[in-house]
C-alpha cells in the first residue's frame, strides 16, 4: 500500500510502505479520507512521536470501510466487512489502510459524508474529553474557547451549544469574526481590537463569569484572564501556541478554588478512549445526526497534496478543518 512519508528535508512523500497485518483484536479499514490535526505539523517537526505500536506515518482520525476483521474482535461489537466506520488512531491515517483496534471505531452517523466523518474522532473526541469530562461542564455555564477559528473550535462551539452552554470565543479580526458567525457563539471577542482580560472582567462584573476554558494559546493573556473567572473554575490547557510561559497570582487561584488542568488526549490509554467513543456515539452522535452539530470542513486535498495541506495549517488560514481524500469520498 502507499503511505505519507516525511523525507529527510520534512518532504512529505506517497511512498510504498509494507501492507498492515491486522491483529487478533484489530480491524483492517480501507481509508477514504483522513483530517488534519495541529499534531500532525508537531509529529512532522519530530515534537510528537506516534505511541509505541502505531505506524511511523501521521494522522490521527480517518473514515473508511472495513475489509477484515480479527478472529477475537468480540462478536457482540456488531462490526462487519463493508461497515462504514471513522476511527481514532494513535498514528497512521494518512495511508490506503490502517488497522484499527476494534473499540477505537464509531460507525459512521447517518446523514454524514465520509469527508465529515473523517473530521470528527480526533476533534470530537477531544471536545467530549475536555468539556465533559475534565471541565464537568453543565447546561447554563459559560465556556471560554480560545481560538474561535480552529479546527477544535469548529467542533467544541457547536457541541456545547447543543448542551445549553454560553460560548464566549476569541479571533484575531472581524473577518474571521463573520467567517465563524455560523457556530453561534454569544461573544465573539476580537482580540486585536478588545482586551480579553478586559472583557472577562465586564462579564464577571455582570454576573456571567467563565466556568471552564478550554485554552490553546497560553501566554501572557492566560495568568492576566485568570483573576476574572468564577469561583471553582476549571482552566484547561491542551497547547501553548501563544507562548509557554505566563505569570499568576497563586493567591487568587487559591482564595478562588480555580482548577488549571494539562490535557491531551493522545496520551490517555486506550481504555480510556474506547470510553470517550462510546460516549460520544451514546450522547453526541444523535445530536450530529439531527443537525445540531455538524464539522466545518475548510478544505479538502487529495492524499498527494498533503504538502500544501499542511501548509494551510501552517498559515492557520483554515476554519475549520483540512481532509484529504484517499479513496472513493
Amino acid at each position: 500500500m502507499k503511505a505519507i512519508l516525511i523525507g529527510k528535508n520534512k518532504e512529505l512523500l506517497w511512498s510504498e510502505v509494507p501492507d498492515p497485518v491486522t491483529g487478533a483484536e484489530d480491524v483492517l479499514v480501507k481509508i477514504e479520507a483522513a483530517a488534519l490535526n495541529r499534531a500532525d505539523l508537531m509529529q512532522r517537526d519530530g515534537d510528537y512521536p506516534p505511541p509505541p505500536g502505531c505506524p511511523e506515518w501521521m494522522g490521527l482520525e480517518i473514515a473508511g470501510t472495513i475489509v477484515q476483521i480479527g478472529n477475537d474482535v468480540p462478536a457482540e461489537s456488531g462490526w462487519k466487512i463493508g461497515d462504514k466506520v471513522c476511527a481514532l488512531l494513535g498514528g497512521g491515517g494518512y495511508a490506503q489502510y490502517v488497522n484499527v483496534r476494534y473499540d477505537m471505531l464509531m460507525p459512521v452517523p447517518r446523514n454524514c459524508t465520509m469527508i465529515e466523518a473523517a473530521a470528527m474522532p480526533e476533534a470530537f473526541a477531544t471536545a467530549y474529553l475536555n468539556l465533559f469530562m475534565e471541565g464537568r461542564i453543565r447546561p447554563g455555564d459559560t465556556l471560554l474557547m480560545n481560538a474561535g477559528a480552529s479546527g477544535l473550535a469548529s467542533v467544541i462551539i457547536p457541541m456545547a451549544k447543543a448542551f445549553g452552554i454560553r460560548v464566549i470565543t476569541t479571533v484575531l479580526s472581524d473577518e474571521i469574526a463573520a467567517s465563524i458567525r455560523h457556530l453561534k457563539a454569544d461573544l465573539v471577542v476580537n482580540t486585536s481590537a478588545r482586551d480579553i482580560a478586559e472583557v472577562l472582567k465586564a462579564e464577571e462584573e455582570k454576573g456571567r463569569p467563565v466556568d471552564v476554558a478550554i485554552d490553546c494559546l497560553g501566554g501572557e493573556m492566560m495568568g492576566r484572564c485568570l483573576p476574572y473567572v468564577r469561583y471553582g473554575a476549571r482552566w484547561i490547557m491542551i497547547a501553548a501556541l501563544a507562548g509557554q510561559e505566563t505569570k499568576i497570582d497563586l493567591k487568587n487561584i487559591y482564595v478562588k478554588n480555580i482548577r488549571i488542568i494539562g490535557s491531551t488526549l493522545r496520551s490517555r490509554t486506550p481504555s480510556v478512549k474506547a470510553q470517550i467513543l462510546a460516549k460520544l456515539v451514546e450522547d453526541v452522535w444523535p445530536k450530529v445526526e439531527s443537525g445540531e452539530i455538524r464539522p466545518t470542513i475548510y478544505r479538502v486535498l487529495p492524499i498527494t497534496e498533503a504538502e500544501a495541506a499542511h501548509e494551510i495549517l501552517k498559515r492557520g488560514e483554515n476554519v475549520g478543518k483540512v481532509v484529504l481524500r484517499v479513496g472513493a469520498a
